[in-house]
């Protein structure tokens, strides 16, 4: 696979993926993000100054949305439009943006609306931002391009132009599904934090707080411990130290105490702990929420820390003390798809958009990662 999967391909589906699967030379996706948020100009900030980090990546999205960008963070950084992902890997210049347009001929269009303006929650930003992450998705799926990095998106714009999902990750899911031919309840995903120090998978991601504490079962434990394992049994240098050690946080304080706070622990996510044990997954837990995350911390300089992942039983959990750490170092990916994904650890920032104040620091380690994922060169 062209990345983090925990599931066989069908006999019958494999010709979808079957190109991504090909170890070849191929560029990077990066989807433009909300354009009235920072994704725009975070990205043509990320050419502009690290050409060499950016070499063989591209824009999937809008050429007037990338212009407005380059225009923002102002120095010299010429925008050109590129007809398939394959031209991201011609010799190029350096500093340049190669962007690909996934509605040809909408800049020129003369009956086009003004972009939608900095800030503002607009249906119009939330299908340009929408529209660019399934065009990235099928081209990876058909092996135009190794892997995808999203910048952010604004939940509400999403639903205000109509689309389906919450999030990247629920459309990347149903994008899969669609490719391999399955239900989308047969494509688990999940949802990783990670930076150089701490690594957090999630159980539910994008629900309500009470959502969140009724899928804690022994069932959805157990699959994300499943799912984090083949993933981080990818990364090479946790395979050559006896793979991965997951722990595995309690949902309750000090994880229910003998269930004096709860009987989550005991009902659901020991067993879930027991059960991966059984099926070789090094799993550890539940430990106390409030310590867990520190024990699992590498320490600087060090390979490793004494775990590789924490599995969160919710989302805050798992986020903030990864974001804690910095919000610039965090990287976003999701686990269990046939192909790579991962985004920057923030969000639109909708109060300074438009301003090209904005850091393209996460958005430069979410690259770095993607090609850690998809085996081509770091720089």
């Amino acid at each position: 696979m062209n990345g983090p999967s925990s599931f066989s391909v069908p006999a019958d589906s494999a010709e979808h993926v079957a190109q991504a699967q090909a170890p070849v030379r191929l560029p990077l996706a990066v989807t433009l993000g909300d354009p009235a948020g920072i994704g725009p100009e975070t990205i043509a900030m990320a050419f502009r100054d690290h050409p060499q980090r950016m070499a063989g990546c591209f824009v999937v999205g809008d050429v007037a949305v990338m212009r407005r960008a380059a225009a923002v963070i102002g120095g010299h950084l010429p925008v050109v439009t590129i007809g398939q992902p394959a031209d991201a890997c011609a010799d190029l210049p350096p500093r340049l943006m190669p962007v690909l347009a996934v509605h040809p001929g909408a800049e020129t269009d003369p009956a086009r609306a003004p972009l939608p303006a900095f800030g503002v929650v607009d249906a119009r930003a939330g299908r340009m931002a929408a529209d660019a992450v399934v065009w990235a998705a099928r081209a990876v799926l058909r092996g135009e391009a190794a892997g995808m990095v999203t910048a952010p998106l604004h939940k509400a714009a999403l639903s205000a132009a109509g689309v389906a999902f919450p999030g990247h990750t629920e459309m990347l899911q149903a994008e899969a599904a669609r490719a391999l031919g399955l239900p989308v309840e047969q494509v688990p995903v999940r949802m990783m934090l990670a930076n150089e120090e701490l690594r957090t998978v999630l159980v539910s991601i994008h629900v309500s707080l009470r959502q969140a504490i009724d899928a804690v079962s022994r069932d959805q434990v157990l699959e994300t411990l499943r799912i984090t394992h083949a993933a981080l049994n990818r990364w090479p240098e946790i395979a050559a130290q006896g793979g991965p050690r997951l722990a595995v946080a309690g949902l309750n304080p000090h994880a229910g105490e003998d269930g004096l706070f709860g009987r989550e622990e005991i009902d659901h996510i020991a067993p879930a702990v027991e059960a991966a044990v059984r099926e070789g997954i090094q799993a550890f837990g539940p430990y106390p929420p409030d310590t867990v995350f520190m024990k699992a911390r590498r320490p600087e300089g060090a390979i490793r820390g004494i775990y590789d992942a924490v599995i969160a039983m919710y989302h805050d959990q798992g986020l903030i003390p990864v974001k804690y750490l910095g919000v610039e170092h965090g990287v976003n990916v999701t686990l269990g798809l046939p192909l790579v994904r991962t985004s920057p650890d923030h969000g639109t920032a909708f109060d300074i958009a438009g301003q090209g104040v904005a850091s393209p620091a996460s958005l430069l380690q979410a690259v770095k990662m993607a090609r850690q994922l998809c085996g081509t060169p770091v720089v």
